[in-house]
C-alpha cells in the first residue's frame, strides 16, 4: 500500500515476547511464537503535530486519536459513539475509602454499556478494512454484544459463543443485534474451543482477546483519555478489574506511546489488577512471583467479565503490575455486590459487579500498604449494572 493511506496506521506489528516484526497489512492472529502482536507506529514523526492541544478540539470519541490507531482508511472507521467516557470526581467515595481523591472512569456509558465497545470498535473496523468476511469470538458476555453491534454497523456477520449462564440482558442484546449466538454449559475457555473449530472449518476471523492485534488498540484509548481529562497528568494509581487484561495492557502501552510523543514524562501510576476470589489466576501468579498464570480450575463468580480462568496475555499483565510497582488482589462476590450499592449511593453510578470489585479492592490495598491515604486513585467501572439485572452474587 502506498500514498497517503500508507502514512496512516501502524508501521508494523511486533511479537510481545520476542520482538519479531510482522507485516501489518494482513489479517493476522498471534505471532509465530504464539503470543499477542502489538501495533507499532512512527511516533517520532507524529510528535510535532499530534499534541494534546491539537487533539483537544476533536470529536469526542476514540477516533480523536486516529494517528495512533491502526485503521488507515477513514471510511473503514466504524463508530457508534464509543470512548470519551466521563471521569467523575467521587469525593464521598474517597472519604469512605480513606483516600485523598477518587475518580471513577465510567465505562458503562459506552455503546452496548461496557468498555468492550472500545476494543471491538477498532478490531472490527480493522478487520473490515483488511477484508474479513465473517467474525467470531468467545465471550463472557459484554464482548459478545459489542462485537455484534460493530459487526452489524460494518455489515459483517458475527458468531458469538458464550456460557449459558451469561446474564439474560446480554443474551437478549446479542440476539437483537443480529449475531449468530450459541450458548454452552461451561466457561469462556470452553467457548473458545468452539470458536476455534469455526475458524478452521468456516474461515471466520477470530476476534478473541489478544488473539488479534487491534482490540488492545481500542482499549489503550482509556489511557490517552485519562491524561487529557486530568489536564496532562496521571493519577497515583489505577485500580482495574481484570479478566483477559486487554485494558490494563493497553493503557500501559498508551503511557509508553505518550511518553515518546511528549504528552507525559517517565512517571507512571501504580497499576492494580482486581479479580474475583473464585477466579484469580493473575493474583495467584503475582503473589507467587511467577511470570505466567496458568489456568484457574473451577472458576466461579457472578461477575461474568472476571470469570476468565486463563489469559493469553497473562505474562504481559504481570509485567505491567511489576513495572508499575502495583499489584493484584482478589475480592469475594459479596464484597463486589456491597460496593455496587455503596458506589450507587455515593455517586449515582449503577456499576457492574466488576466496577464494584474495583472499589472493594481498595480497603485491601490500603491494609497491605499498597495505597497511601494521600493517593489520587482512578477506579474503573467497566460496565453498566443494568447488564446484570437479576444476577445474584455467589
Amino acid at each position: 500500500m502506498t500514498g497517503p493511506l500508507r502514512q496512516r496506521g501502524a508501521t508494523h506489528l511486533e511479537c510481545s515476547l520476542t520482538g519479531e516484526r510482522v507485516e501489518s497489512e494482513q489479517l493476522v492472529g498471534l505471532s509465530p511464537a504464539g503470543k499477542p502482536l502489538l501495533a507499532r507506529y512512527d511516533l517520532a514523526s507524529l510528535r510535532s503535530a499530534f499534541t494534546r492541544d491539537a487533539v483537544g478540539p476533536r470529536r469526542a470519541d476514540l477516533w480523536r486519536y486516529a494517528e495512533v490507531l491502526p485503521v488507515r482508511d477513514p471510511a473503514a472507521r466504524i463508530s457508534l459513539g464509543e470512548g470519551w467516557t466521563p471521569l467523575l470526581d467521587a469525593p464521598r467515595t474517597a472519604a469512605r475509602l480513606g483516600l485523598a481523591r477518587v475518580w471513577i472512569k465510567e465505562e458503562g456509558q459506552n455503546p452496548t454499556g461496557s468498555f468492550k465497545a472500545r476494543g471491538l470498535c477498532v478490531a472490527v473496523s480493522r478487520a473490515l478494512e483488511l477484508g474479513a468476511r465473517a467474525l467470531a469470538l468467545p465471550s463472557a458476555g459484554n464482548a459478545g454484544s459489542a462485537a455484534a453491534a460493530y459487526g452489524a454497523a460494518a455489515g459483517l456477520p458475527v458468531h458469538v459463543v458464550v456460557p449459558s449462564d451469561t446474564p439474560g440482558p446480554i443474551l437478549e442484546e446479542i440476539r437483537a443485534l443480529g449475531a449468530d449466538l450459541r450458548t454452552l454449559d461451561g466457561l469462556i475457555t470452553d467457548c473458545a474451543r468452539v470458536v476455534r473449530r469455526g475458524v478452521e472449518e468456516h474461515g471466520w476471523f477470530d476476534l478473541s482477546t489478544l488473539k488479534e492485534p487491534y482490540r488492545i488498540e481500542g482499549k489503550k484509548t482509556m489511557g490517552y483519555e485519562l491524561v487529557e481529562q486530568l489536564g496532562g497528568r496521571l493519577p497515583d494509581a489505577i485500580v482495574y478489574p481484570t479478566g483477559g487484561g486487554t485494558g490494563l495492557i493497553g493503557m500501559w502501552k498508551a503511557f509508553e506511546e505518550m511518553e515518546e510523543l511528549g504528552w507525559i514524562g517517565s512517571e507512571r501510576p501504580k497499576m492494580f489488577t482486581v479479580q474475583a476470589a473464585g477466579c484469580a489466576p493473575i493474583v495467584r501468579a503475582w503473589e507467587a512471583g511467577r511470570d505466567e498464570a496458568g489456568t484457574w480450575e473451577h472458576a466461579e463468580t457472578y461477575a461474568s467479565g472476571l470469570r476468565v480462568p486463563s489469559a493469553v496475555g497473562d505474562f504481559l499483565m504481570l509485567r505491567v503490575l511489576r513495572a508499575s510497582r502495583g499489584g493484584a488482589v482478589a475480592v469475594p462476590d459479596r464484597a463486589m455486590a456491597d460496593w455496587v450499592a455503596l458506589l450507587g449511593a455515593d455517586t449515582g453510578i449503577f456499576a457492574a459487579p466488576e466496577g464494584g470489585a474495583a472499589a472493594a479492592a481498595v480497603p485491601l490495598l490500603r491494609e497491605r500498604g499498597m495505597l497511601d491515604p494521600e493517593d489520587e486513585v482512578v477506579l474503573f467501572n467497566t460496565g453498566s449494572g443494568l447488564k446484570y439485572a437479576g444476577m445474584v452474587p455467589h
